[in-house]
């Protein structure tokens, strides 16, 4: 494990790395999933937004992914640079270089035959449950990693390491064990997700004997490799400063609290930042019609041509609730299906749902869509088009969200204008100002905030949004406004990441001793 404090994190103590190309530190972000690649969730908007400004700010900025078949397809001038030999894996695993149009900065696409050669979801097989070689196939990933990171694999060698979530958490334990290496940088973006598996499993993956410890990859009785980036990274991040500090208490630390709460001075929360070209309403070519905070005539015409799609009537003057996410406990989409009876009570309004999930969830929807045909809309599955028309045709954005370590949906849903409900939570919390009475005269609110996540919770907040819908429409434009103004852009993260990286390389964790200067 690392040595314990040392220096904390602080802007203060962290000089800016120079803008001049020439000097520019080298990057090599390591993902399991990069939009628009490939995706399946939060990871991948950040990975292919995130290392994309990083490199159009003049860094050298390079991304390694698995060489997913969706992936290839996409991709041109794939050049072979590497063939690699790892632990546990018969085959050879082969480093290519690429470039794609869709994410204009330098590719490593990592290729092993039988591992990632797979269609579809990259994680999970057509029966509904993971891939029952998982350890070995981002294994094998992370071996790869530290192969370029160490210069073996290609002649461009990092300066950072930047890696992210479990599939890429044995990357900062293999490369603890190198005395010249790059600084090493881990974020933890859902800490639920942790990829556990089994003695068996550790041996079989022939890591390295003294990694099985509980300062190591060892999570009772069993090992994590979530536990390799934050026991061993230089510095770890979460996407959002309230979560960062929810993950070192036992309701939300899943195991691995006191790990954080011992290695506090080496985590910072970074809020993510979101693509402000892809998601513009100004100019976003998913819509029918663009607005801004100006005008908001665009608004109102995105809002009928909704409810045309999803075969709701054209009612302008309804209040249009949206929900946008995975259809699973943690998003609190059953707390949205509790509130339904009382909320249809009310009149003139009308809810639309994109997603899937938990098949009772999906279920419950389907059954509320029959009950309430003309009120209620449920498209199960997802299609991005249909995404960007909900941001921008309903009035209010519903995210219950148990947990939620950032969310984008509700930064999203204030760039468009739709005012958010959400749970005080992670980075729902430090992104969306409670709509006071203070805070709407002050022009400083931008949603609805509930502390309880239940249903009563919920609904005083949607109570709230009604009650001041019902107001002079001058209440309610000022408060859209307010949300329009909001700047989460990635230029204002990316910053706050150059400087984590500075930290990372003056503040090395500890390092091995290498063998001529071991006392015999």
């Amino acid at each position: 494990m690392a040595s314990p404090k040392s220096a904390a994190f602080s802007v203060s103590a962290v000089r800016y790395l120079p803008r001049d190309p020439v000097i520019a530190v080298k990057i090599l972000f390591a993902s399991s999933e990069a939009a628009p690649l490939i995706k399946t969730g939060g990871l991948a908007d950040v990975a292919g937004s995130l290392p994309r400004t990083l490199h159009d700010q003049g860094d050298d900025v390079r991304l390694v992914l698995p060489a997913y078949p969706g992936v290839l397809k996409q991709v041109s001038s794939a050049t072979l640079v590497a063939e690699l030999q790892v632990p546990a894996h018969g085959g050879p695993v082969r480093v290519l270089t690429a470039q794609a149009k869709v994410l204009p900065l330098p590719l490593y696409l990592i290729e092993a035959p039988g591992l990632f050669d797979r269609p579809g979801n990259p994680y999970v097989g057509e029966d509904g449950n993971d891939y029952p070689d998982n350890a070995q196939r981002f294994a094998a990933f992370c071996h790869a990693i530290v192969a370029l990171a160490l210069g073996q694999a290609d002649s461009w060698r990092p300066d950072v390491v930047h890696c992210n979530d479990w599939q890429t958490g044995l990357v900062p334990a293999l490369l603890s064990k190198e005395w010249q290496r790059p600084a090493t940088v881990f974020t933890i973006h859902n800490l639920a997700y942790q990829g556990q598996f089994d003695r068996a499993t550790f041996d079989a993956l022939q890591l390295p004997a003294d990694l099985w410890s509980p300062d190591g990859l060892e999570f009772y009785g069993q090992f994590a490799f979530i536990k390799g980036g934050v026991a061993f990274a230089d510095m770890i991040n979460t996407v959002s400063p309230t979560y960062a500090a929810e993950i070192c208490r036992p309701e939300l630390g899943y195991g691995l609290d006191g790990l954080l709460r011992y290695r506090s001075d080496r985590l910072v929360g970074i809020l993510n930042g979101i693509d402000n070209q892809v998601w513009d309403p100004a100019g976003d070519s998913h819509l029918p019609a663009h607005y801004d905070g100006t005008d908001l005539t665009g608004k109102t015409k995105c809002k009928a041509a909704l409810q045309t799609r999803l075969g709701l009537p054209n009612a302008p003057n309804s209040v249009l609730f949206g929900h946008i996410g995975r259809l699973v406990p943690q998003k609190g989409v059953d707390l949205i299906i509790d509130i339904l009876p009382t909320l249809m009570a009310q009149p003139g309004t009308q809810l639309v749902v994109l997603g899937s999930g938990d098949a009772n969830l999906e279920a419950a929807l389907r059954t509320a869509t029959r009950e309430y045909p003309d009120r209620v809309a449920a498209h199960i599955g997802y299609d991005e088009g249909l995404a960007h028309l909900m941001e921008a045709g309903s009035d209010v954005f519903l995210m219950p969200s148990r947990f939620e370590p950032c969310g984008l949906n509700q930064m999203y849903s204030l760039r468009y204008g739709t005012v958010p409900v959400v749970h005080k939570t992670g980075g729902l919390a430090d992104t969306v100002v409670d709509a006071s009475s203070r805070a709407l005269l002050d022009g400083s609110a931008t949603g609805f905030v509930f502390d309880h996540p239940d249903s009563d919770g919920l609904w005083w907040a949607v109570d709230r949004a009604l009650e001041l819908r019902r107001r002079p429409s001058v209440w309610w434009e000022k408060l859209v406004r307010s949300c329009m103004r909001q700047d989460n852009g990635w230029h204002v993260s990316a910053e706050r990441y150059r400087e984590l990286y500075r930290f990372a390389l003056d503040n090395p964790a500890a390092a091995p001793i290498p063998e001529i200067h071991k006392k015999p």
